[in-house]
This record gives C-alpha cells, structure tokens and sequence, in this order.
C-alpha cells in the first residue's frame, strides 16, 4: 500500500530512477555501457568508465541509510485532467499529497497530511474518470491499477453494474533509509511479521527489506497488487535487486506463495497483507522450509492478531487445554486454560506505532504463552529522533532471587511482575483472616487506612484460586492488584479453605514470612470481592439476612457441581431454610437440615 508523504519530498517533476553521478554530460552517459550485479561486485574491472560508475553506486547505496524519497508525482499529474493538475500545480504541495478522490458527481478533492482541499467548481463527470482509466493500466480483481514502472495506485469504485463511478488516486513513494529501524533485525535471517495501521508504512518497510536483504541473499516479493514494485512487467528500482512475482488474482497469492519457493529457489520471500487462512498456511509451509518470510498482516498489535481466528496461526494458535489438579495449582488458575496451539510462523513481530516508533517482540512464541497466561508484555521499543539516531529501550524483568517458587528458568524471564516496587505496604502481624466464614470476622491485614485508588498496586499472592475471577473481582471494585508468582513479593495471600488446612509448603513459607493469608470458602468471584473490601477498606452497603443466605445458597450449589461432595450453609430461620431448599430443587440437587435450633442448618448433596 502506497504510503502518505514525508517531510523532505522531492518536488513535481522529479526523477523515479537515481542518477549514476559519474561528472559527465548527458551524452556521455548514454554512451556508458550497463551495469550489471557482476560488473559491481568483480574487482578486477579495467575499465575506468565502469568502475567509476560502480563506486558512484556505492556512493548513492551509502547515501541511502539517510531518508531519501522518490515519488515520481509528474506521472500521476500526466493522467489526470488538465483543471485538476493545475490545480494541484498551484497549491504547490507535492510533499504533503496523499491521494486525489474523483467520485462522479462530486468535486474532485485532494488529501494532504493535514487536510483536504477542493481542486475545481466543476463536479466530475464520468468522461473525466474515463481519461484517467485510458491513461492508466488495467484494473485487477481487487479493483486496482497503476502507473507502469511507478509505485501510485489507482483504486475504482463500481455500482451494481460493474462501472466505475469513482476512483482514489493514491501517491506512491520509495522512501530510502526507512530500514534503519530495524535494519539488525532484518538481517538476522528470521522471519519477521510486521503490524500497523493503513498508511502507517508497513509497505514502504517491506520494499526497504527487499532492496536491503537483496544485496545478500536471493529474494523473491509476491507481489498481489503490486504495491511494493510498481505497475508493469517491469519492477520499480525500489527493490534493488529483488525479483517480484505477480499475482493474477488474489485469490491465488497462496499458491504463488508455494510457487516462488519450489520453483526459484529464494532465501528470502517477501509478502504484503498476508489476510486469509490459506495465506496463513502458506507462510507456514515457507517458514518450515528454511527460507526467511517478511510480511505484514492486518491488525494493530499481538493481542489483536491472536484473537483472529483467520490469522492466530501465524502467531501459534489458540487452543484450550484441560490441567490436571496439581498443575492448575500450581499455576493458581482454573483447569481448563488457553495455551498456544503450535511454534508461530514468524519468529520476530513487529508493531509500528508510527514512521519513527515501533515496538519489537523478539521471541513470539514468548510473547504469545505470557499474554495467554495474563501477563503484560515488555516489548523492546525503539525510535528514531530529530537527526536520525536510533534509540532502543529495553524493559528488563528482575530475576527471582534463590528459594522462590519458581515457574522454571523460561518462565521466569517471562514474568513481568518480577519487578518489585516499593509500594509501602506495611502489613501487621497477623496470621490468617477468614473471608465468608460464620466462625470468624475478617481481620483487618493493616494498620494504616488504605485507599481504593492507590497509587501502587497490591501485589497479591494466589494460590489454588482463579487468577482471571481475582481480576475480575478487582476491576469490578476498581482497586489495583498485581498478580505475583513468588511469596517474597508478596503483600497478601489469598487461598481456598481446603488448601489452607492441608499446609501446603507455599501456606507454611507464608505463615514464616508473616504473610497476610486471605482463606477463601470458594473460588468465586464474589469470596475474592469480599477479601478485597476487607483489604482496601472499602464501605460496603449492609446486606440484609435473607439476601446474604439466598448468596451462600448460590455458592454452596456451585461448589457441589464442581465436584464438591457436600456444601453446608449457615445455620438460619426455618423461613430461610424453606426458600434454600426450594433453590437447590431447581438445581437438580439434594438438600437436607441438619441440627437444633438455633443452629440447625442446610447441607446440600448430588444427586
């Protein structure tokens, strides 16, 4: 996709090939003979025309790692009708132009970076849109066309009946040096998928990547639309070396995909807009044979790619699994989980926030298994400043010291919450603080009044309950927690009441270090809301009677489909009781009162 422009572009007029500056006239130039890859590279050339005319070649590739910027605009001008161009003549902003719109009917509009602007009084009519069809190539299955051997686009709108009533002329641009971004990531050999927004440059990248990687190794662009080089039979010199496969329809890109491997041997393939599920597999079966892929895809991010079940396997894929007990344990989530399907396509992603700004995730499969586990990503963020530099900025996580209960040594470079700020949390000495038991009231875990909007999260330790219910419970009460995997960490504890009087080695260690220890009487969404209120402080609208034992009803049901063998509720009225049974009826469960009064109670059973 043709890119919007940059400060810096060359004005109307300018030349799409660069010049070989060798100091001669023009008709001495033309009688030069050809350069060609071997004339450049063999060393033992005699002929002094051409060696100075391959070290002027050198000298404009080195010139390259600054922006330059080649737009061949006098060639978009020359198709369009003559009040338009002169209109476009006049505002005299060559650099800033991004398209010009021509609908029937309408006035043609121009688009610049900063706005639009009305190129005549007189709405176009369909002879104007038929000039510019004559004057331009013929229009693909996807509705587009161009100039031959320019990188502009001309885009149709039909009707019902197949004729064109609109078309979008799109200025296309070989903006040199844009690479240096990422040009080390570029050369390492791995595939690399590349993320943005329309117009943000994701082709405009791809056609730096060619032109670089070309130098090196043997590349092949499928081109679809040909985007990345130009119209024609003839490729852009954009792409430097790079040789460009076009697509009849696109439709078939996934077979020219696997045809440009098996039958011209590439190093190096490269793909723009990589957007169905046959295309995803293709890049599968090139990446599984060795040869380097560079492609973009649509979405905006990782988290938005994996959620799209047509391009989620170019990440890994999603697929739900079901732990054992000990393993959703330990792990602190419920047992059946989502985890990443298969290796990803690519083994670099790359978002682009803007032409000078991208963030860079250099192991998705990392990436992928730490968003579906919950945490935030550290991606490595790099810009380009005011005079070009390169600026990389790394989110290093703090390993876990010695003795920590540990996820392995993978795992722990993957956890984000290993870093430890100084909240001030400052718990008492208390040992344990039961949530929903009629035996004992909440403690208070503090001495100090903590706010529901603190500055700082609580770094809050599971174990054996829903990590995901636990985030949802505090999102709902709007209180910040962090999650963390190691109890040194740790400013509370939470756990079930089973799990608490086994005494697992986590318990014990907390119990030691005079860790608070939140004991919960189920994994539900509500016990963690209440252990949360208690924590923050937060004031809480008393709960009537009935309502608070028609709750415990709810929960002591759930327990008992989940597996539980008995759920026994708090002794109440025989009123209440009345109305428990009458719940558990309509789960399709057992109920029986057990007891004297005043403490005769309600035990619920399967059937």
């Amino acid at each position: 996709m043709p890119e919007p422009a940059l400060s810096g572009a060359r004005p109307i007029g300018s030349q799409t090939q660069p010049e070989i500056r060798s100091g001669k006239s023009n008709e001495e130039k033309t009688q030069e003979p050809v350069l060609n890859a071997a004339m450049i590279s063999n060393p033992v050339l005699t002929e002094p025309t051409i060696t100075q005319a391959a070290q002027d070649l050198v000298t404009d590739r080195e010139e390259m790692e600054t922006y330059q910027i080649t737009d061949d605009l006098d060639a978009l001008l020359s198709v369009l009708p003559e009040r338009i161009r002169a209109a476009l003549e006049q505002a005299d902003r060559p650099a800033e132009l991004i398209e010009v719109v021509m609908d029937l009917g309408r006035l043609p509009e121009a688009r610049f970076s900063d706005g639009e602007l009305y190129l005549s009084r007189t709405e176009v009519t369909a002879a104007d849109l038929q000039m510019v069809i004559e004057r331009i190539g013929d229009f693909g299955a996807d509705n587009r066309a161009g100039i031959e051997r320019t990188l502009h686009r001309i885009s149709a709108i039909r009707n019902r009946k197949g004729a064109v009533i609109g078309l979008t002329c799109r200025v296309g641009r070989a903006v040199y040096g844009t690479i240096e971004i990422i040009r080390d990531i570029v050369s390492s050999n791995k595939s690399i998928l590349l993320l943005g927004r329309p117009g943000v440059g994701k082709t405009t990248l791809l056609r730096e990547a060619a032109r670089v990687r070309s130098e090196h190794k043997r590349v092949v662009i499928v081109d679809t639309s040909n985007e990345i080089a130009g119209d024609g039979d003839i490729p852009h010199p954009a792409i430097g070396r790079a040789r460009r496969m076009q697509v009849p329809l696109p439709d078939l890109q996934h077979e020219v995909m696997i045809e440009a491997v098996e039958n011209h041997m590439p190093e190096v393939i490269i793909i723009d807009e990589i957007g169905r599920e046959l295309e995803a597999i293709a890049a599968r079966t090139i990446a599984e044979r060795g040869v380097q892929l560079i492609g973009t895809a649509h979405g905006n991010t990782l988290d938005n790619l994996l959620i799209n079940p047509t391009l989620s396997d170019l990440v890994g894929g999603i697929e739900s699994v079901t732990l054992s007990d000990d393993e959703a344990r330990r792990r602190g989530t419920q047992k059946t989980v989502l985890e990443r399907k298969a290796p990803p396509t690519f083994d670099v992603l790359i978002e682009i926030k803007d032409r000078q700004r991208m963030a860079v995730h250099h192991n998705v499969a990392e990436a992928v298994d730490a968003l579906l586990r919950g945490w935030a990503l550290t991606p490595e963020v790099r810009s380009v400043d005011e005079k070009g530099g390169v600026h990389i900025e790394r989110i290093e996580a703090e390993q876990p010291k010695s003795g920590a209960r540990s996820r392995g040594k993978e795992r722990r470079n993957k956890r984000v919450e290993a870093k430890r700020p100084d909240s001030g949390w400052q718990p008492a000495p208390v040992e344990e603080h039961t949530v929903g038991n009629g035996d004992s009231a909440p403690v208070t875990p503090h001495t100090g009044e903590v706010s529901a909007h603190r500055s700082k999260p609580l770094r809050v330790y599971p174990y054996g309950i829903g990590q995901n219910r636990l985030r949802s419970a505090a999102k709902g009460l709007k209180v910040s927690i962090q999650i963390v995997d190691d109890l040194k960490q740790a400013d509370v504890m939470m756990t079930l009441k089973n799990y608490y009087r086994q005494q697992p080695q986590p318990v014990m260690d907390a119990e030691r270090r005079n860790v608070p220890i939140y004991i919960l009487r189920s994994n539900t969404i509500t016990q963690m809301g209440h252990a949360l209120v208690d924590i923050f402080h937060i004031p809480t609208k008393p709960e009537d009677a009935f309502s608070e034992a028609m709750r415990e009803a709810q929960e002591g049901i759930q327990q008992v489909l989940n597996g539980a063998e008995v759920a026994e509720l708090k002794p109440q009225a025989a009123g209440i009781r009345s109305q428990q049974h009458q719940l558990v009826r309509a789960a399709n469960l057992v109920s029986h009162s057990y007891g004297r009064e005043p403490s005769r109670r309600v035990r619920i059973f399967s059937k």
